[in-house]
């Protein structure tokens, strides 16, 4: 009687064919961090379906929801290339199929190459016989990032693999604390600015000084963050080196800006590249207020615009079940 549970339970677990991961939106440089600062925030973000094959290859298979007009080669798409890195770094006898599902617009400065790329890893992550550390993803993410804006910059890859506030440098991942009650306000107009646009803006010549005061900025901010001091903050978040070449890549910008500033903000600025305009707040309340202010800024340029708040530390990529492609949105 207890010989075909005994074989039973002998047979090997069943590998696990596919898997789906959302990533979330994040701010990216924190205005004075600029390509190694970044941080997460609830409300938008991308899904990533993705299916083993016994083919050695990656490909996409749709795209669907916010946009839909992307790369469908694999070595062109974030979410590709990233797993095209994988397959090659671990030695990959088989391949995946991905389908993707946006609901981060593109040059929207929220992260939304970025989160393509982490949600397909952390979907394959789940598929590996032995799945890696987040931070072993780091180095993938940064090569399907590069896809898109040209550069290894991690400040929105690395806090959407580990969630909350994360410190990103070339080779290392650092989740810094932030007191729970800390709140973002952003706000998105319906405008597009991509990133290596506002890149080119960044071209030219910088007084040492402006480096030395950036420094300094980020040194208060990160000890204010360490030891939950919002005044250090405060008096940090003020970015002097990138902010004043890209505003006018941005309408209204000032107003917007000034919009969060009124409501308590301990700093506002760029939300990465742009055209998304961020603030800082220790109480969501006031967030929220700011929110629709800096909406309200955005309509006196003729822009709509949508907002979010979410606490500072936000979520990290989840696995989340599996939604077959007819049910998509």
């Amino acid at each position: 009687m207890n010989a075909p549970l005994a074989m039973k339970s002998a047979m090997p677990a069943q590998r696990l064919q596919a898997a789906s991961a959302t990533a979330f939106a994040s701010v990216g440089n924190v205005g004075v961090g600029f390509d190694i600062l970044g941080h997460c925030i609830t409300g938008a973000g991308d899904r990533a379906d993705v299916r083993r094959v016994d083919a050695p290859v990656v490909r996409l298979a749709s795209i669907d929801g916010c946009v839909e007009v992307l790369p469908m080669d694999a070595a062109q798409n974030t979410a590709g290339a990233a797993l095209m890195a994988l397959r090659k770094a671990l030695g990959l006898q088989h391949g995946f199929e991905i389908s993707l599902h946006k609901g981060i617009a593109l040059g929207s400065g929220m992260g939304g190459s970025a989160a393509s790329c982490v949600a397909a890893l952390v979907a394959a992550n789940a598929l590996l016989e032995r799945p890696l550390p987040r931070e072993s993803l780091y180095g993938f993410a940064l090569e399907g990032e590069a896809v898109a804006s040209g550069g290894r910059h991690g400040d929105n890859v690395g806090p959407m693999l580990l969630g909350g506030l994360v410190l990103a440098t070339r080779d290392r991942l650092v989740r810094l604390p932030v007191p729970a009650s800390w709140h973002c306000a952003l706000v998105h107009p319906h405008a597009v600015l991509e990133t290596r646009k506002a890149r080119a803006a960044l071209a030219g010549d910088y007084a040492l000084g402006e480096f030395v005061a950036q420094s300094a900025n980020l040194a208060l901010v990160l000890a204010g963050c360490f030891r939950g001091e919002a005044e250090l903050v405060r008096e940090g978040l003020k970015d002097v080196l990138v902010e004043p070449r890209r505003a006018s890549l941005i309408p209204n910008f000032a107003r917007v800006k000034q919009a969060a500033l009124d409501h308590k903000a301990l700093g506002a600025s760029i939300s990465g590249a742009g055209p998304s305009v961020f603030g800082w707040f220790e109480q969501r309340a006031q967030a929220e207020a700011a929110a629709e202010a800096m909406h309200n800024a955005f309509a006196e340029a003729g822009l709509e615009s949508d907002r979010f708040v979410s606490p500072v530390d936000g979520p990290a990529a989840t696995l989340v079940p599996a939604v077959d492609a007819g049910e998509r949105a």
